[in-house]
C-alpha cells in the first residue's frame, strides 16, 4: 500500500511556487519528483560532515558508489543545512536543538510531498548523554519525553500552547533492535529519550557558565529520569517525533551515548573512541536499510 506524505497545511495548495529557503530549493526552479521521487529512506543528523560521511558509507554498503567518490551538497546554495543523496537514501543535516531541526523538517517534509514520495522512513541518527548505560551504548527511542518526563512536545502557536504526541513507530523500533542483534557489535537498548532545550542547565550539568543547584540535586533528577524509563538525553527528538507523527511518516531516533551522566558531565573519551562511537548509529541504520532493500 502506498503511504504518501500528509501535509497539515491547506494554504500550500494556493501557492504557485513553494520556496524551501533554507535548502536553496524551490518548486519553480527544481523538478522535485525527478530529483527526489525515488527516496525511501531519509537519515538526519546534526553535523553536515557526519551526514556526508553517512552518505559515503551507505553508498558503499549498497554498492552504489566507488571508493573516494565525492557526493555534492544538494543545498550548496545555502550554509544552513547540507543534503546528500545516493539511490533511495537522502542524508540531511539539521543543526543543534529543537528550533534548528524544526525548520529543517518543515522544508524536508514539503520536499518529500512535492516529490510525491511514498512509504518513506525517516531516522534521526546522533549522539547523546546516557543515563545508567556504558558509553558507546546505542539507544533506540521508544518515546521522546520533555524535561518533566512527559511524552509530549509543547509549542506556542498564535500565543497559545499546543501539545503534540511524541510517540515513535513501535514496529520500526523493534526492527532496528533486531538488526542490532544480528550485527552483534555493540550494546543496544530501547528506552525513552529526554529532549531538552539546553545542553547545560537543561540537562542538569554542573559545568556550565551558570549553575544554581548542587550535585546531589542533579543526581536526584537524573535518577528520577532513569526511573521513569529515560535512557539518554539529547535536544531534537521531541519535535522530530511530533512532526513526523502529524505528517504520517514512519520515524525512529537512534543515538549513541558518549558518556554516562550519572558518572560525570564532560565528554572526555579520546577522539578516536568518540569517532568509533559515532559510527555505531550509522552502522545500525545502514544495516537496516540494506536489509529493507533485500541486500543482507
Amino acid at each position: 500500500r502506498e503511504n504518501f506524505i500528509h501535509l497539515c497545511n491547506p494554504h500550500l495548495e494556493k501557492m504557485k511556487e513553494d520556496i524551501l529557503y533554507h535548502f536553496a530549493l524551490g518548486t519553480g526552479t527544481h523538478d522535485f519528483p525527478a530529483l527526489f521521487g525515488d527516496v525511501k529512506f531519509v537519515c538526519v543528523g546534526g553535523s553536515p560532515s557526519r551526514m556526508k560521511a553517512f552518505i559515503a558509507y551507505i553508498a558503499e554498503e549498497l554498492g552504489l558508489g566507488s571508493p573516494g567518490c565525492d557526493y555534492p551538497n544538494i543545498c550548496a546554495g545555502t550554509d544552513r543545512y547540507a543534503m546528500y543523496k545516493v539511490g533511495p537514501v537522502l542524508s540531511v543535516s539539521h543543526g543543534m536543538g529543537i528550533p534548528s531541526i524544526s525548520i529543517m523538517l518543515h522544508e524536508l517534509i514539503k520536499l518529500l510531498y512535492h516529490a510525491k514520495c511514498s512509504n518513506v522512513t525517516i531516522i534521526r541518527i546522533g549522539t547523546s548523554g546516557g543515563i545508567g548505560l556504558e558509553p558507546g551504548s546505542v539507544v533506540i527511542t521508544r518515546q521522546s519525553v520533555d524535561a518533566t518526563f512527559k511524552p509530549q512536545f509543547e509549542q506556542v502557536v498564535l500565543g497559545k500552547a499546543v501539545i503534540r504526541s511524541t510517540d515513535l513507530d513501535e514496529q520500526l523500533a523493534k526492527e532496528l533492535m533486531q538488526c542490532s542483534k544480528e550485527i552483534g557489535q555493540f550494546n543496544t537498548v530501547i528506552g525513552n529519550t529526554m529532549c531538552t532545550l539546553d545542553f547545560y542547565e537543561g540537562q542538569g550539568r554542573l559545568d556550565g557558565a551558570i549553575c544554581l543547584y548542587n550535585e546531589e540535586e542533579k543526581l536526584q533528577y537524573l535518577k528520577e529520569a532513569y526511573d521513569s524509563g529515560v535512557r539518554n538525553i539529547e535536544m531534537e527528538s521531541s519535535v522530530f517525533a511530533a512532526m513526523c507523527n502529524l505528517s504520517g511518516v514512519k520515524a525512529a531516533v537512534v543515538c549513541v551515548t558518549l558518556l554516562n551522566r550519572l558518572e560525570g558531565d564532560q565528554i572526555s573519551s579520546p577522539h578516536d573512541v568518540l569517532v568509533e562511537y559515532q559510527q555505531r548509529p550509522q552502522k545500525l541504520v545502514g544495516y537496516f536499510i540494506k536489509k529493507s532493500l533485500g541486500k543482507v
